[in-house]
């Protein structure tokens, strides 16, 4: 193989969808866009790794290069999943068909397409791009940590431009970090429970499933007749943001509580990890700009930092999120591929 013609894919499987990318030897993103194609993953592991060898040679086309030209595959999914990419033996994210239970799926896509796979869960795979979409060509000497809220929250932390991983790959799991209520909650509201059993994480309240579990039922009692209560909690849940955008008095008490809830947490990283800087994607973050912004200021109110790591930091946003966990494998997999270029000299 031509030693300068090379390059990797990056594949982020989600429930419905699998997004692909190519990234070349060089640090350069083949495609602009988003590749999307079905993930088919409700029907089990054997579509799913066929739909994902399809997704590869789908993307390959659409970037001119053979699969011979690719060294590596870097792959992501939802958690909780193992450092090496076994799926939790109690069933992972949106990955509910008993057969994926325990199941292998690096080494299955492995098998598959006859390439090394490099491995990450989804937020880690997004808070890696993140980090080197910031940074650029000074990622390996700065830190990060990426906090995203999406259905439920996800995170990942970033040191020296990599990935805290943790001995059983489920570092930077800061939607499952606890964090102080008091102060954050209405009069008489509940204490938020979490998916994951745990009460007062920082998910039970930053989250999509958050606003639709603990925070919207208490603050639809606060605001009686509120035109939101006649919708199902679900899609209620979905349309808070937009109230939050028209200056809706509900939506603002329920967007300033998640605010809180992040920045208590980015209090917590402050004094754990101490990073060059803290990115928020999803929720409010994409919202309109006006709205976006108010919703930063109040993150910044409640994230108390020592006027050194003030000086020394900031907060930022996380780019191009819909494609972020393609491009963070492909990121993980070219590193992989250097370093271990970089061994054998």
């Amino acid at each position: 193989m031509d030693e300068v013609r090379w390059a990797v894919a990056g594949l982020d499987i989600g429930g419905t969808t699998i997004n692909a990318t190519v990234l070349d030897s060089a640090g350069r993103f083949l495609v602009e866009e988003m590749a999307e194609s079905p993930s088919f993953v409700r029907e089990g592991p054997d579509k799913t790794i066929e739909a994902m060898a399809r997704a590869l040679d789908d993307v390959l086309d659409l970037v001119g290069l053979p699969r011979s030209d690719i060294r590596a595959v870097g792959l992501d999914t939802p958690g909780p999943v193992s450092a090496d990419g076994v799926l939790s033996s109690r069933g992972s994210t949106n990955f509910a068909n008993p057969e994926w239970y325990g199941f292998d799926v690096r080494h299955a896509l492995e098998l598959r397409v006859g390439l090394p796979v490099v491995f990450n869960n989804d937020a880690n795979a997004a808070a890696l791009y993140a980090h080197h979409a910031h940074f650029g060509d000074t990622a390996g000497q700065r830190s990060s940590v990426s906090v995203i809220v999406g259905t439920g929250l996800g995170g990942g932390v970033v040191e020296a431009g990599q990935v805290i991983r943790g001995a059983s790959g489920m570092a930077g799991e800061l939607g499952h970090i606890w964090i102080p209520m008091d102060g954050l909650l209405g009069p008489e509201q509940p204490v938020p429970v979490c998916n994951c059993g745990l009460p007062a994480d920082a998910e039970s309240v930053a989250s999509l499933t958050g606003i639709e579990k603990n925070l919207l039922p208490y603050w639809l009692t606060q605001f009686p007749g509120h035109e939101l209560a006649a919708q199902p909690a679900h899609v209620a849940a979905k349309l808070v943001r937009g109230y939050g955008e028209a200056g809706d008095p509900l939506a603002l008490k329920v967007f300033e509580q998640q605010a809180i809830a992040i920045g208590r947490l980015l209090t917590i990283a402050a004094n754990f990890t101490d990073p060059d800087v803290y990115l928020l994607g999803g929720g409010v973050v994409e919202a309109a700009p006006h709205f976006r912004d108010w919703f930063l200021d109040r993150v910044r109110e409640h994230t108390e930092l020592r006027v050194e790591q003030a000086q020394a930091s900031s907060i930022a946003l996380v780019p191009d999120l819909d494609m972020a966990g393609a491009r963070g494998s492909a990121i993980a997999a070219r590193a992989t591929v250097l370093a271990a270029a970089a061994g054998r000299r």
